[in-house]
């Protein structure tokens, strides 16, 4: 950032810092998210946010190559001991938690100490990502849907105890959690967050909340800020929020979903076109890309050995290489919307869970459909049904080791992150795979659903 432009949010920090005060904030936590997919947060007084604004807040690079359980690994380019970087909070992003009374929330971008971007910063990977698709005439809108199952203990055994015994998407649950339910929705609706639907989920204690499209980098801003929303909201009812991809082993698992919509000036390419199901050439070609890369772009938005727990056949998660309408069962699926919608018609990838980082997901989708743009890819025929009968779909990798082999031989991703990123993503893959290696599958849910 320019000096100038630093003052002048200097300046800005100053004001918002005097209005959060005189609302009783006393502090912001400013947070990025690993490459293993955990939030991680500094904090400052809200009094020190304005100088958090000009000289940022000090941290590690290290933090790049930290995996699940706070261990750490090593790459060529990022490891060890040495160096610092700087957070600096977006204060076009700053919210007060309602659920955190006394607490403000930022998300930070990274750079090192002369104000270079750091080269593996996620967030702004997925904001070069965004702009690049903008030079071709493009914007995206992009949205994730937060799944978690909520237990009234701190899971300990390999059957944690739910606070509610009703049905898959039942009433019932909804009576049993209202309150509960009811304190999360108020807090989205104090921080600006336009809720979409709240619902009981499949699994037992599962529950699943929707919010509005925004530009890819907000969609991930949004999936951290709802997902700490959501814990926050259940710690004060003395309850527990799994964001793991999967509780048990053998059950159906957390999704971490992502809609999304491609958008020329103000028209919607995803449907009054000449395309399969309406799609514009444009439209077709970018979700081929997306499809294409799928295998690859699985060791980010399915990163955990945990995630090839949930990613089996015939339990809606997307475990097939194929696309189809309105179709759960494949990896990406299409929705056409009602004909007098024009903003309704999208792309949902089913196959990512919730120990993904949101911007990496984001960033990379948008890469692998400029790629498709490049290539003039078109989409194959469309798949009705389950697929896993049909004897004709290629299954998606089923461990992340071969998740990790084909994001390893991906020049698309690997082009648009850089080596640093690219090389320290590959390596916390490899390394959660050696950490799990031995354990049973119940043993990697056990481990995972409570870290994220």
């Amino acid at each position: 950032m320019a000096t100038g432009d630093r003052e002048r949010a200097y300046a800005r920090a100053r004001q918002e810092a005097e209005r959060l005060a005189a609302d009783g904030v006393g502090g912001v936590a400013l947070t990025w998210v690993d490459n293993a997919g955990l939030t991680r947060v500094k904090t400052v007084p809200t009094a020190r946010l304005p100088h958090a604004v000009r000289r940022g807040v000090g941290m590690s690079p290290v933090f790049d190559v930290y995996l699940v359980d706070d261990s750490m690994t090593t790459s060529p380019h990022i490891g060890g001991p040495d160096g610092d970087l700087r957070l600096f909070p977006d204060l076009d992003r700053l919210t007060p938690l309602a659920a955190q009374p006394g607490w403000a929330w930022a998300p930070a971008d990274r750079y090192d100490q002369a104000g270079v971007a750091h080269p593996a910063c996620q967030r702004l990977f997925a904001r070069r990502m965004t702009e690049r698709a903008r030079e071709r005439g493009l914007t995206l809108r992009m949205g994730f849907e937060t799944e978690w199952v909520v237990t009234s203990d701190e899971p300990s055994e390999d059957e944690p105890r739910y606070p509610s015994a009703g049905p898959a998407y039942g009433m019932a649950r909804v009576v049993d959690l209202s309150g509960y339910l009811a304190e999360l929705l108020g807090a989205c609706h104090a921080q600006g967050v336009e809720v979409l639907q709240l619902h009981p989920e499949y699994s037992p204690g599962q529950f699943e909340v929707s919010v509005a499209p925004s530009d890819p980098v907000g969609a991930a801003d949004l999936a951290v800020l709802v997902r700490e929303t959501i814990r926050a909201v259940s710690g004060r009812a003395g309850l527990h929020p799994l964001f793991g991809p999967v509780v048990r082993a053998g059950g159906v698992g957390n999704g971490g979903h992502l809609h999304l919509s491609l958008w020329q000036d103000d028209r919607n390419l995803c449907r009054d076109g000449d395309g399969p199901l309406g799609m514009t050439a444009t439209s077709e070609a970018f979700l081929a890309g997306v499809l294409r890369a799928l295998p690859a772009l699985l060791a980010v938005g399915a990163p955990s050995p945990a995630s090839y727990l949930r990613l089996e056949p015939s339990r809606w998660a997307g475990a097939y290489q194929c696309w189809g309408l309105e179709n759960r069962e494949a990896a990406l699926r299409f929705i056409t919307g009602a004909p007098d919608d024009p903003g309704a018609a999208n792309a949902e990838v089913k196959c990512f869970d919730p120990a993904a980082n949101p911007y990496l997901v984001t960033g990379s989708v948008i890469a692998a459909g400029l790629a498709g743009l490049d290539a003039g890819l078109t989409l194959p025929a469309p798949v009705s049904g389950d697929p896993v009968g049909q004897g004709r779909q290629t299954r998606l990798p089923t461990s992340l080791p071969e998740a990790v082999a084909e994001f390893e031989d991906s020049t698309v991703l690997r082009e648009a992150m850089g080596n640093p990123l690219f090389e320290s993503i590959a390596a916390v893959r490899r390394a959660e795979s050696e950490l799990f290696a031995k354990a049973s599958p119940q043993e990697i849910a056990n481990a995972t659903r409570g870290r994220y």
